[in-house]
């Protein structure tokens, strides 16, 4: 089986160089998805093989034939961009509207949305190294202080995770580019200081320029993204992958606030432990 295409584009070169190869039907098929882009990102199976006049089966076929373990991994990038494409969430809301055919009301929403955190809260701790944990609690605990950045959609995760910080007694600055002054803010960040990072696809050009940076100056770096493969990812000390969920385009952060709650708690009670420590020895001394 053929490697399965990283991306929409990638699928798209895919479909038009092995188009000529693939049977009448599966042609058909192939058509049908790329002049149709957003039903196939939005629209369940059985509804895309209603609209393309095939079977479900075909597009399973299909997705098969282009290295994908199922339609439903092909779809993925489909959803992918549709939401680097449609930023605005008016426009996904008309996207959804016009491949469905239907206008959700608001508690079935709330149940979509519940379910979908539900599911990726409860694989969040198995998809999280211990290891990583720790060695992201030390770089954090030697640090003199935290710089937090995170850009768009990231930013009300690294935000909260400033307040957490300060909240357990722990120097924080967020990085948040107030008057554009994204390199100044960078470039108070001392040697004994460290960055963490939060970012996903489509990956901040501020945010990568920020990790980028303290690479280069040789100062330790988390990073919390979607993917192994984010630009980030390579100049980071610590990578978290986090799955987020996701309904009907619309991602949500639930996953990476609870990791950055538990990062924040548990550096509080790494200090309150060197405390006690500290205090310990003091009185020995004295004794």
């Amino acid at each position: 089986m053929p490697q399965p295409p990283q991306s929409y584009r990638e699928l798209e070169t895919l479909i038009t160089a092995e188009y000529a190869t693939l049977s009448k039907r599966l042609q058909q098929t192939a058509r049908f998805v790329l002049d149709h882009p957003q039903e196939v990102a939005l629209a369940t199976v059985a509804k895309i093989a209603e609209q393309a006049d095939v079977t479900p089966s075909t597009l399973i076929r299909l997705a098969n034939s282009l290295g994908f373990k199922g339609f439903s991994e092909m779809q993925q990038l489909f959803r992918s961009r549709l939401v680097d494409e449609l930023p605005n969430y008016t426009e996904r809301i008309r996207a959804v509207r016009s491949a469905t055919g239907e206008t959700p009301d608001s508690t079935q929403l709330l149940w979509e949305f519940a379910d979908a955190n539900r599911a990726v809260l409860e694989q969040l701790p198995s998809r999280i190294d211990p290891e990583s944990l720790e060695k992201a609690l030390d770089i954090f605990e030697k640090a003199h202080a935290i710089h937090v950045m995170g850009a768009r959609r990231s930013f009300m995760v690294a935000s909260y995770m400033t307040y957490a910080l300060a909240h357990v007694d722990k120097p924080a600055l967020l990085v948040n580019g107030l008057g554009g002054m994204y390199g100044e803010q960078l470039r108070a960040m001392s040697q004994h200081d460290a960055l963490l990072t939060i970012s996903f696809s489509p990956y901040a050009e501020e945010s990568q320029k920020a990790c980028e940076d303290a690479h280069q100056r040789g100062l330790p770096s988390v990073v919390i993204t979607d993917s192994n493969l984010s630009p980030l990812a390579r100049f980071a000390d610590v990578v978290f992958v986090v799955n987020e969920a996701e309904v009907k385009s619309f991602r949500s952060l639930t996953a990476s606030l609870c990791l950055t709650q538990t990062l924040a708690i548990a550096l509080g009670v790494r200090q309150d432990k060197t405390r006690d420590k500290e205090k310990g020895r003091d009185k020995k001394r004295k004794a």
